[in-house]
């Protein structure tokens, strides 16, 4: 068995699962908070023990026989062959069942504190927190069409996700403010976050540097001791399938741990391209990438909380493009859901409201309803991609993300359940109505009409005639007047003026010690 550093290799042994009476209360509470929704229907179980053996158990080949590489970082290495892995130059080969063990130490449920307390979100159990689209370089509305995205725009959606009660966490890297120059731009992203909204967020994470100033920022909002003590913030750490992690992912990934801060391990899995072409190879690779990347977070510091990720999709064998919403890609969900179950970890969804589509077109809904179906049913407790996702991830849509929130409610009032208490049984209304009368003027629909369902905000229920008389507008024209609206109408959650000038004063003084980089 071979080591690097010199160090020779000791197995580790599974610590046992840390907090769990203090996790059981942390999810009583995030079941009340504004941060996280309680899903009250049962999550859909694909796969029988079986199968679910059978990919766990080529997982565990993948980790042992193939490995995974750790490039260009040998810290991740040497922390790994100190647990007692084969590392073979940035080969990192575990023993059979050890990333299993390893991974026994993250929390099966923590709290994502927000700045305002209201909006903290449980992770884990069977709490769902939804959160917009990642990572676009460009942006679009019917207005302007399609352009690269500024930090106006970023803020536009920080703004967007602060107003709706559907999303329940700020996102990320909602678009790419490309007015600024890539090695300073993740300042102004999580300022915005710490500032325009106060639900949870996701840091920088495209070098370590950018993953300490987002870890320094939070700590100026939130205080360090608390910082040191509870999560505050996310990093999104993109495995490079196949079975890849490069120095700039795990030197971030190892910041993020070592302030104790969360976690999400996300490979990135097209079937034919960056794994074998069918579902049970796809989530097959998926669980050994992912518990690679949850093994390392537990080296680093037992404990720190993780979310289990993916970002699956199927591609098109003719072409060669990306596709969406498919039913290969919406199996893989399910079961990867299953499996991170299994695993005892929160788990995010490969899918949300995702399409290749380049406009919030017919095609665009059918994408996203499919994948956002099937991500609700695997019982997902973080949905990323939930509002704005258009053309595969390359463009944050105005029109597209409203829309998206009408959606997003729609599938929250799905999970909540069906209540047959004796009041939604209501016997009281056919005393009343009797055979062959209406129930609109009875007690029980006058106590109920107006929550009765849920009522979306752009969709039109009207006659022919007058939607012809209003102009034949169609959905994606209402939601432009939607998104405008609600831009009009937002107003920025307060912040002690002496945090936000702290916050500036740390940027300001971040900037001023590099040069611009456009790259």
């Amino acid at each position: 068995m071979l080591s690097v550093d010199g160090l020779a290799p000791q197995p580790v042994l599974p610590e046992r699962r840390r907090g769990g009476r203090s996790r059981r209360a942390a999810g009583e509470a995030g079941s009340t908070t504004a941060g996280a929704v309680l899903r009250r229907i049962p999550a859909y179980e694909l796969l029988g023990e079986e199968a679910l053996v059978a990919l766990e158990e080529q997982a565990d080949w993948i980790l042992t026989e193939i490995g995974i590489d750790f490039r260009g970082d040998a810290e991740a290495r040497r922390l790994f062959a100190a647990a007692g892995c084969r590392v073979e130059g940035e080969r990192v080969r575990f023993q059979p069942g050890q990333a299993r063990a390893v991974c026994a130490t993250a929390p099966a449920e923590f709290v994502l504190h927000a700045r305002d307390p209201r909006h903290s979100a449980t992770l884990g159990g069977s709490h769902l927190v939804l959160m917009p689209g990642y990572g676009s370089p460009f942006v679009t509305d019917l207005d302007r069409g399609r352009r690269y995205a500024t930090i106006e725009d970023f803020r536009n959606f920080v703004k967007l996700a602060w107003l709706s009660p559907w999303l329940h966490h700020s996102g990320g890297t909602v678009c790419e403010p490309t007015d600024i120059p890539v090695n300073k731009r993740h300042l102004d992203m999580v300022h915005a976050h710490l500032t325009l909204s106060a639900k949870p967020f996701m840091g920088g994470v495209t070098s370590p540097a950018r993953a300490e100033d987002s870890i320094a920022m939070a700590r100026i909002v939130f205080g360090e001791g608390f910082v040191e003590a509870n999560a505050v913030m996310q990093g999104n750490i993109n495995v490079n399938s196949p079975l890849v992690f490069d120095e700039t992912m795990s030197g971030a990934l190892r910041v993020y741990a070592e302030a104790g801060q969360c976690v999400c391990v996300s490979p990135a899995i097209f079937g034919g391209a960056m794994g074998p072409v069918t579902p049970a190879a796809v989530a097959a690779q998926t669980h050994a990438e992912a518990m690679a990347g949850i093994a390392l977070a537990q080296l680093v510091r037992p404990g720190c909380p993780v979310v289990y990720g993916s970002f699956h999709n199927t591609m098109s064998l003719k072409s060669g493009a990306l596709t969406f919403g498919t039913p290969e890609a919406n199996l893989v969900t399910l079961a990867l859901a299953q499996l991170a179950r299994r695993l005892g970890v929160p788990v995010r969804s490969g899918g949300g409201q995702i399409t290749s589509a380049n406009s919030a077109d017919g095609q665009a809904m059918q994408d996203s309803t499919s994948a956002m179906w099937a991500t609700i049913l695997s019982g997902a407790n973080q949905v990323w991609h939930a509002a704005g996702w258009l053309e595969g991830g390359l463009t944050m849509g105005y029109e597209k993300f409203v829309m998206d929130l009408d959606h997003c409610g729609a599938m929250l009032k799905l999970v909540a359940g069906m209540e047959a208490s004796a009041d939604a049984l209501t016997r009281t209304s056919y005393l009343e109505a009797g055979p062959g009368e209406n129930f609109l003027s009875t007690s029980h629909t006058m106590q109920h009409f107006a929550a009765a369902n849920y009522l979306p905000g752009i969709a039109e229920a009207g006659p022919y005639e007058t939607w012809a008389e209003g102009g034949r507008r169609t959905a994606e024209e209402r939601a432009n007047d939607r998104w405008k609206k609600m831009l009009a109408d937002y107003e920025a959650p307060p912040i002690d003026p002496s945090i936000d000038e702290a916050l500036k004063d740390f940027m300001a003084r971040r900037k001023i010690a590099m040069p611009d980089e456009w790259y």
